[in-house]
């Protein structure tokens, strides 16, 4: 069987063929900390399938600390008046800093039902805007403020929340439409930094 030889410039092309092949291997693996679809990121237990396709990921920074624990992820509900859990709930000790996520308003700061709630009309994100809540939390800040992404607007009250832990809830809403605030953090910071291609070991560098 005669064996035909490679001619100089496919030889040539071998080294960049073999890096464009590691460079999509490492872009197409899993990455063992970003979450599946559909996965309460604190606990792993898969959640109601849901969201807004269209929410534009503005955020900036967790409400909370760098990278908060979730103790109960987003639960949409079958129904308007259905049960289920319209946010997300972020581990988060008493007087810890609470930050707004993305760049706004303070559409209302005050006191519903004996708990103090922060609400940002966040900028440039249509008709109606989308809105952020956060309680309970003790506002250091009044009702049309503008702030920035990542300004602290209050701090963790100490009482008021549901969870069986120190929590802060975090809501998301376009107009009467609750939905899951966790589209609005892009994928580094969900996943702990900005992604990075791994180095390429042994393939020669293109010339």
């Amino acid at each position: 069987m005669r064996v035909r030889r490679c001619p100089r410039a496919c030889a040539r092309a071998a080294p960049w063929v073999a890096l464009i092949l590691s460079v999509l291997t490492v872009l197409s693996a899993p990455a063992p900390w970003w979450p599946a679809p559909g996965t309460d990121t604190g606990t792993g237990n898969a959640v109601p399938a849901g969201g807004d396709c269209g929410t534009p990921a503005v955020g900036r920074a967790w409400p909370v600390g760098a990278r908060p624990r979730v103790l109960r992820g987003w639960e949409p509900p079958v129904t308007v008046y259905g049960r289920g859990h319209r946010g997300v709930d972020l581990a988060a000790a008493p007087g810890a800093p609470v930050r707004a996520v993305a760049a706004g308003r303070i559409s209302f700061a005050g006191r519903v039902a004996g708990r103090g709630v922060v609400s940002v009309e966040l900028a440039g994100t249509g008709d109606p805007p989308l809105r952020t809540t956060y309680e309970p939390v003790r506002a250091s800040v009044d009702e049309g403020d503008e702030v920035a992404a990542g300004e602290v607007v209050g701090a963790v009250e100490p009482t008021g929340s549901h969870c069986s832990a120190p929590c802060v809830h975090w809501g998301l809403l376009r107009g009467d439409a609750y939905l899951d605030p966790l589209t609005l953090l892009p994928p580094w910071l969900l996943h702990r930094g900005p992604p990075r291609l791994l180095p390429v070991l042994g393939v020669p560098v293109p010339r």
